[in-house]
């Protein structure tokens, strides 16, 4: 008989399918926040809608999902690593720590995140260069191009880990708060409501699952609370990684002046939570695709 793969590498492929499923419904809002946020002078006048409809009619519809290709070879390992490192996480801190509740899903879920981010950071540094390009001003050719024209015009590895603080600041509260969320919702429906909210798992009979509209909807609050928490330094991270390509890099060095710069020009609302409504319309449908789909593949890998 065929031998299943060890429970690591099941939760391993089920977080990487989760990942890509969740970024792939909302990449044209990706692409669009990416856009907002830097302030690119093609769309800096726009808003969220009418950029959405700007990008089709200069770049054509395939301009709304570029940078996706980069996006997918960084979201699988992402949400794999995330999804399999916050399993793993929970039991070491359950069993090492003796930390149990609600508090050990935040410091795994932190923990998770962290260790998804730094893992898979430079796939998001490309990214991020290929997706803020306008067609007819491209300086990277490629995801390829794009790591050698870093590594050799930027300082070398270095280069690639350009705004890796702001993002592991900011990923911590995220990871954590999102699922600390979730997890919290699902224990807490399943205890109180279980034959409203929960069905038995495909694979486990006695294990409860929360029902899929329930999954969806739990995975969008978590992802709008997480959301919030952390956005301003999500502002900051993109404006560190777009370093080069910006006029006003030398005033965005490091985390703190990146985050008094916005501040200070733009302000609260339209500086540091510049493109927050747009994030939530891709967040809140992202994180819900996420949890719901990884819980699927948990039924359908024999996780539960």
């Amino acid at each position: 008989a065929l031998r299943r793969p060890r429970p690591a590498l099941r939760s391993f492929i089920a977080g990487g399918v989760a990942g890509c499923c969740a970024k792939t419904t909302t990449a044209p809002l990706d692409r669009v926040k990416i856009l907002l946020q830097a302030h690119n002078h093609h769309y800096k006048h726009l808003g969220v809608f009418s950029t959405l409809c700007a990008v089709p009619k200069k770049e054509g519809y395939l301009g709304l999902y570029k940078g996706n290709g980069a996006m997918m070879i960084r979201i699988f390992p992402y949400g794999a690593i995330q999804f399999m490192a916050f399993d793993q996480y929970k039991k070491v801190i359950k069993k090492q720590l003796g930390i149990s509740g609600h508090v050990h899903r935040l410091m795994a879920g932190s923990m998770a995140g962290i260790t998804a981010v730094i893992c898979t950071y430079p796939l998001d540094m490309v990214r991020v260069r290929l997706a803020f390009q306008v067609k007819g001003e491209h300086r990277y050719m490629g995801i390829i191009h794009a790591f050698k024209m870093i590594y050799t015009k930027e300082g070398g590895f270095r280069g690639f880990y350009r705004g890796l603080m702001p993002t592991v600041v900011g990923m911590a509260p995220y990871a954590g708060f999102s699922f600390f969320t979730f997890g919290t919702l699902k224990s807490i429906g399943l205890a109180q409501a279980p034959n409203l909210l929960g069905r038995p798992s495909l694979d486990n009979p006695d294990v409860l699952v929360l029902k899929t509209h329930v999954n969806l909807l739990c995975g969008g609050i978590a992802g709008a609370i997480a959301q919030t928490i952390s956005y301003p330094l999500d502002v900051t991270r993109r404006r560190m990684q777009l370093g080069a390509v910006l006029p006003d890099s030398e005033k965005c060095l490091t985390m703190v002046q990146t985050l008094k710069y916005v501040y200070q020009q733009h302000g609260i609302r339209r500086g540091l939570y510049r493109g927050l409504s747009l994030n939530y319309i891709r967040c809140i449908p992202s994180q819900a695709v996420a949890f719901t789909t990884y819980e699927l593949m948990k039924q359908f890998l024999h996780l539960n």
